[in-house]
């Protein structure tokens, strides 16, 4: 008998008849004798349209506010999900984050976990439920409402299964693992059987939409067992995301290219070329809770300096304001922006040993004549950003360039 964490995406629930389907789903891992845990998100496009309502009553809504409304789509999903199992004969419970009390920090709308206390959970579990609990949402510890960010179901679900230090964690989507690169962009991109948490970790940072950030990180750090798999398809092995290198890694130099269409570019032109300028520039923008990626500062000249960094394409307005209120007090010449840039990224372990992959992929996007606009690299990855125009054509150059679409 083997404990398994299995969560469900918006699509996997996006009706009652794919309701049912999962407590189908559900109901025969039951049978094989396992415990289950389900982990729900809200049906597909319903956290969007609770969204709109924040927005047609207040044009900033307010974070705390947001969040209760926008953790009501989970609650739907949970409580369905339970009287259908019912249906079927078996015994279910559903929670919501706050009844679990999945503890966080008081960031509403990007809330990190802190603390799981999963003994409510337990003792349901040797009671004979499955237990069915909402994703996305936490409680912190004055008992506000929290979520945890676009994608926190994914989080959800592998920290519980840190926390109940489950067997497995299945992460049922909409598509049946991971792949090269998206593709609806490239349809000759393969699904992998297996990838490293590092290189997964990369993937999902530099924009791959299959698993969140923080639930790969939660993976890695609390060695969960993870594999993404298809809710639409009952066969297949998915993609199991591995502790270890495959001894094939050598063969493949590059695994995946992901791809974030959600960058936006700031530049401080003109600042003094002194010690403590980009602590001044970036000071405020963390203060502000807004996570800044990629940072240039060129070689100095007449004692000035240019400072670029990119932020997500939400918080472009905001950081552009607020740099240019600040422009006298940090002595810059001018702050521009630019929000229709994209970032690609290549990533794959098989890098480590290889050289000449930077080189292969400049080249290619040069003959495309792709102008790079910044470049950041790490030991498994390297990223450019790029004109937003030239996205989809720059990945599928470099999927053909790097060979992605051959069986390794």
């Amino acid at each position: 008998m083997a404990l398994i964490i299995q969560k469900y995406g918006g699509t996997s629930v996006g009706s009652v008849e794919r309701i049912k389907q999962v407590a189908e789903r559900v109901a025969k891992f039951k049978m094989l004798g396992h415990q289950v845990v389900v982990v729900l998100s809200a049906m597909s496009g319903e956290t969007n349209r609770l969204i709109k309502l924040a927005h047609d009553v207040q044009s900033q809504p307010d974070a705390r506010e947001l969040d209760v409304l926008v953790s009501t789509g989970e609650q739907v999903t949970i409580a369905l999900l339970a009287m259908a199992l019912k249906d079927l004969g078996l015994k279910a419970k559903s929670y919501t984050g706050a009844q679990v009390r999945i503890l966080t920090d008081n960031a509403h709308t990007k809330a990190r976990i802190l603390n799981i206390d999963e003994q409510h959970l337990r003792t349901d579990l040797q009671a004979g439920n499955v237990i069915v609990v909402a994703g996305f949402q936490g409680v912190d510890e004055h008992g506000n409402i929290t979520t945890l960010g676009r994608g926190g179901s994914d989080t959800t679900g592998v920290a519980l299964a840190a926390a109940l230090k489950a067997d497995e964690c299945h992460i049922y989507t909409d598509v049946d693992g991971v792949y090269t690169t998206d593709p609806r962009i490239v349809p000759e991109a393969r699904r992998l059987k297996t990838i490293t948490f590092e290189e997964m970790l990369e993937m999902a940072s530099l924009g791959s939409k299959v698993l969140q950030i923080r639930s790969v990180e939660f993976a890695g750090k609390y060695k969960v067992k993870l594999r993404v798999l298809s809710s639409f398809q009952d066969e297949g092995e998915g993609t199991l995301i591995t502790f270890e290198e495959d001894d094939n890694m050598e063969q493949a130099i590059i695994s995946g290219i992901a791809f974030n269409r959600d960058e936006a570019k700031i530049t401080v032109l003109g600042v003094p070329d002194t010690p403590g300028v980009a602590y001044q520039i970036l000071g405020p923008v963390a203060d502000a809770n807004i996570d800044v990626d990629m940072i240039i500062q060129n070689v100095g000249a007449n004692n000035t300096t240019d400072f670029t960094f990119t932020v997500h394409r939400n918080d472009y307005a905001r950081t552009l304001q607020m740099l240019r209120d600040m422009q006298a007090k940090i002595g810059a010449r001018e702050v521009i922006g630019d929000d229709k840039i994209a970032k690609v990224s290549i990533v794959g372990v098989g890098m480590r040993s290889h050289v000449g992959i930077a080189s292969s992929m400049f080249k290619s996007l040069a003959e495309e004549s792709i102008n790079i606009q910044m470049i950041s690299t790490s030991e498994i990855k390297i990223s450019v950003v790029i004109d937003e125009k030239y996205l989809e054509l720059a990945v599928r150059v470099l999927h053909k360039a790097f060979g992605l679409e051959k069986a390794a």
